[in-house]
């Protein structure tokens, strides 16, 4: 049975990293241009007032304004590159 051992214990661990991608990791209101993951087209809707920016434990913001999803930012992490990111910031 201990040839599953490895197996079973990197399942857990994609298991515990998955549920963890799905906790926030910043929650910011703000109306700023200057935020550094800003990019030409998400800066228009700063123009229309404050802006929710949640950032997910998974790399990914999303950009919410008058209760609506209006942006999203970077790509969700998966596979060993989420385990890696649970690995650093869990340890």
């Amino acid at each position: 049975m201990s040839e599953f051992d490895e197996v079973v214990r990197r399942q857990r661990e994609l298991l515990e990293a998955e549920e963890w991608a799905k906790g926030i990791h910043t929650l910011q209101i703000h109306r700023l241009y200057s935020m550094y993951y800003e990019t030409k087209d998400s800066k228009k809707f700063l123009d229309n007032g404050y802006v929710t920016d949640t950032t997910y434990n998974n790399g990914v913001t999303i950009r919410e304004q008058n209760g609506k999803v209006v942006y999203k930012f970077g790509e969700e992490l998966k596979g060993q590159d989420l385990v890696d990111s649970y690995r650093s910031k869990t340890a």
